[in-house]
């Protein structure tokens, strides 16, 4: 739920400050801090922590079924206001991969009322930020502005939600950005490559396989028409959530998003999205990559798991204990085992993509020293899951999962941007607000039995997927 993961699957404009071309494997919707010990100072903080963000944080729906979500922070006069659609990557038709992130890009290029690129020259002009990502599941456009600017950037955001104009002229400059991006993304990063290769051989029939910048010659195709199709289909109020958070009441929102949101249109057509089922693995997956630009071999290996909207009630809590256990930090085993004991990795660890609309996965990792040997690093991380299968974990060590997790909780909330996405992220992948805010009580119930349940059911690695990355010179030959 609060993230503690690298992202890998968000893609984000390029051009703007906010770069996130790391996101592919150090993405996290929160920047969160190590681990920290002090059990009773950390637990009465996330309680007190937990009953202020319950206080005025409200919720209600327009007639046009536009979901609004308000979460006050009174700290500073600034608002943090984000519109986020129920639409990704992954509800892309067949070979126009990367049209959603296309459509994000070509959301700046000019209304019936704003000429291309006056959007975010208006935000900044009125002393403000903007940027928006994609990721398989949604994509969202999000403001920091001073409170008093709250009305215009409701005003040009509901604009552009109905009134976006493309032409041939203004989208094929566009398109040479997008495929500047995947070259330097992944097609440039041995890391990226692996990447994309490794999830599309994990997912046998998802479209979570399909890399949410899109496949080159699918790229190629894009189009005005296709943006242009594809804006038409889900843009729209009931397809969308509002999230304002700052010093905002829901009684001062509520009639600016009537005024600006509320005379949008529904689109009736738009219903419940349909995507492939993955089916159960069968077999064990490999994928190796060789590139002389690789500084040091590493590897890493997915293993297919609920996500938090899929799992059986506790499991996803479970998982994430789980994760934080075995790789989230420096006390973690895989950490512990390659790094501080073994001295045979620069880093190891795990995280838990938890949060998707449909299944997620479990990942482990690890990068070898100069000098050490991959299967080595492999065989050490074999180790590390096996003895947890064999002989579980600890009840010391679970606790202290649940108050790191716990204790990064309460200090995402500092953050009004990192909390509002938090409840975006959570709503557009089949969650409720009350599984957030209730997210802290559902990690301290959780037990060593469902912990040590859930490793035995999912860390099977004869149906994982594992990626290698070797260095290799000019022949290709791998050292």
């Amino acid at each position: 739920m609060y993230e503690n993961k690298p992202r890998e699957k968000k893609i984000t404009r390029s051009h703007t400050v906010q770069d996130q071309s790391n996101e592919l494997h150090k993405w996290t919707l929160i920047a969160f801090m190590a681990v920290l010990t002090a059990v009773a100072v950390f637990m009465s903080t996330m309680q007190a922590s937990a009953k202020i963000k319950r206080e005025g944080l409200e919720t209600f729906v327009l007639k046009n079924g536009m979901q609004v979500v308000v979460i006050p922070d009174r700290r500073a006069p600034v608002v943090t206001h984000m519109v986020w659609y129920r639409v990704g990557a992954a509800d892309e038709d067949p070979g126009q991969s990367g049209n959603a992130h296309f459509l994000e890009h070509l959301m700046f290029k000019g209304t019936k009322n704003l000429a291309p690129g006056e959007f975010s020259k208006i935000v900044a002009r009125n002393g403000g930020q903007d940027n928006a990502f994609t990721s398989q599941d949604y994509t969202a456009y999000f403001q920091r502005v001073a409170v008093d600017r709250l009305p215009l950037m409701m005003e040009m955001e509901a604009d552009r939600m109905r009134n976006l104009v493309l032409t041939e002229k203004i989208v094929r400059p566009e398109l040479e950005v997008i495929k500047e991006e995947r070259r330097s993304r992944v097609e440039n990063r041995p890391e990226g490559r692996l990447g994309e290769q490794l999830n599309a051989v994990f997912y046998l029939a998802h479209p979570y396989g399909t890399p949410v910048i899109g496949w080159p010659r699918d790229i190629a195709a894009l189009n005005s028409k296709t943006a242009i199709e594809f804006y038409k289909r889900h843009y729209a109020p009931n397809n969308a959530i509002l999230i304002v958070a700052g010093d905002i009441t829901a009684e001062k929102l509520k009639p600016l998003a009537e005024k600006y949101y509320g005379s949008i249109p529904a689109v009736p057509e738009i219903g419940e999205r349909q995507r492939m089922v993955e089916p159960v693995p069968q077999t064990e997956r490999r994928v190796t990559l060789k590139d002389p630009r690789v500084s040091s071999a590493s590897i890493r290996r997915f293993f297919l798991a609920p996500s938090y909207s899929k799992a059986a009630p506790g499991e996803a809590e479970a998982l994430d204990l789980l994760v934080q256990i075995i790789g989230g930090g420096a006390t973690s085993r895989l950490h512990r085992s390659l790094v501080l004991d073994k001295k045979m990795a620069a880093g190891a660890g795990a995280w838990y993509d938890s949060n998707n609309l449909d299944n997620g996965k479990i990942a482990v990792y690890g990068s070898a020293l100069p000098g050490q040997k991959i299967e080595n690093i492999e065989r050490a991380i074999d180790e590390v899951i096996a003895d947890v299968l064999t002989n579980g974990i600890s009840k010391q060590e679970i606790e202290r999962a649940k108050n790191t997790l716990i204790a990064q909780a309460v200090y995402a909330q500092d953050s009004q941007t990192h909390l509002a996405r938090i409840f975006g992220v959570a709503l557009t992948t089949g969650q409720t607000v009350e599984d957030v805010v209730e997210w802290p009580e559902r990690i301290e119930k959780t037990t060593l039995e469902q912990v040590n349940q859930v490793a035995k059911k999912y860390l099977k690695s004869d149906v994982a997927a594992t990626g290698i990355l070797l260095k290799a010179d000019k022949k290709g030959t791998a050292s």
